[in-house]
């Protein structure tokens, strides 16, 4: 259990009432898991399934029904209906958003209002209001997600636990991540923790994944004890986990919209020495920077302000991490016009061909790059109509 961490206090509220019902302790008929911070769900589910649900009796027990496909009656009406085979079953109803679009719905609400008049003992409702995203600080909701959320209170609140997944704030992540660590009989540096927070937004779901796979990467080598396995530092980060090389290529690309040579050459020093320096590295580098000027152009050219805007000017598989939204729209207004992104991209071409040229210093040639993308000197190079659509397809 995480206690001590505010972003975690719903759901460590709602875990000690499934293991409080071990020795007797009253649960509500329902509970509504609200909000899409899958970590979190993901802990409050299985605390579901380990206290009340007996493994040896789970397809009989357990219940995962999808609103937009059965209507509430239905669900309902299974609820009351005592099962057979098990002593008592859970029933997840999904897409609860369904109930509160299209119609009133009166009818549907008057079967729920009367199921928690008299709900059955055996069986324990878990909507699941995914469709709902709720900050760490709930005074900050959306409007449109706080009148969602005043639906549901008001409609379910009278006799189902409301159950706050709340995305998690940096301070509690970077605390969980140590503790997540030092479970697992690792060491994770602060500033490690804190990098790889910042790099993935702060998602714990995919926190947890990179964190395995950082203890695994400093994992004690076969045949040796646990005590020789070494520390998780802010190098290994940025060495393993994308997010953190994405945050790094920011930085280059905020040096070089800025002008700054000597940072912009710094920051390339940093992404190499971080990779191992070969042709499909520095490739992938120049994808990447590739990839950012086409998104700044698009930002330039939609003339976006505001991160909120950003996800509408870019479509899916085409949008930077969250933590760079306003970092890329800063450094898409310090280019004057579409002309000198343009450039940009066909530096980029050329350096691509040279390259896959095979050179005799792939390092060289990205030093090149960078040095000519942060000056202001018109460098036109002599690429012609293929090279410019190369550019462009990059």
């Amino acid at each position: 259990m995480a206690s001590g961490l505010r972003s975690f206090a719903s759901s460590d509220r709602f875990i000690a009432e499934m293991e409080a019902s071990r020795t007797g302790g009253a649960l509500r008929p329902g509970y509504v898991l609200l909000g899409d911070e899958a970590y979190l769900y993901e802990r409050c589910r299985r605390a579901i399934l380990d206290t009340l649900i007996d493994p040896t009796m789970r397809d009989f027990a357990l219940a995962e029904i999808d609103l937009a496909e059965t209507s509430i009656f239905e669900a309902l009406d299974r609820a009351q209906t005592p099962s057979l085979m098990a002593p008592f079953q859970v029933l997840f109803l999904r897409n609860l958003k369904t109930l509160y679009t299209r119609g009133a719905k009166k009818d549907e609400f008057a079967a729920l209002d009367a199921y928690g008049r008299s709900p059955n003992p055996q069986a324990l409702l878990v909507f699941v209001a995914d469709h709902l995203h709720l900050p760490s600080d709930l005074r900050r909701m959306d409007m449109q997600d706080k009148d969602r959320y005043e639906r549901i209170r008001e409609t379910l609140g009278d006799w189902c636990g409301m159950v706050e997944l709340v995305r998690v704030e940096e301070s509690d992540a970077i605390r969980w991540l140590v503790a997540e660590a030092e479970k697992r009989g690792s060491a994770l540096e602060v500033d490690a923790a804190r990098e790889l927070t910042d790099a993935l937004g702060a998602d714990l779901m995919l926190m947890a994944s990179e964190l395995e796979k950082l203890v695994l990467y400093t994992g004690a080598p076969y045949g040796s004890t646990t005590a020789d396995r070494r520390s998780i530092t802010l190098g290994d980060v940025e060495t393993m986990v994308l997010g953190a090389k994405q945050r790094s290529l920011y930085e280059l690309t905020d040096a070089i919209s800025a002008k700054d040579r000597p940072r912009a050459l710094a920051l390339l020093q940093g992404l190499l020495n971080a990779s191992d320096g070969g042709e499909e590295s520095a490739i992938g580098h120049l994808y990447m920077l590739a990839r950012t000027f086409r998104q700044m152009l698009v930002v330039l050219e939609k003339n976006v302000r505001d991160s909120r805007a950003i996800w509408q000017a870019l479509w899916q598989g085409f949008r930077m991490p969250p933590f760079a939204a306003e970092d890329l729209i800063r450094q898409a207004r310090r280019y004057k016009n579409r002309r000198e992104l343009t450039r940009a991209l066909r530096l980029i071409a050329r350096a691509d061909l040279e390259l896959r040229s095979s050179p005799p210093d792939k390092r060289l040639v990205l030093e090149r790059l960078v040095l000519a993308l942060a000056s202001e000197e018109a460098v036109r190079p002599s690429l012609g109509l293929l090279s410019a659509q190369h550019a462009m397809e990059l």
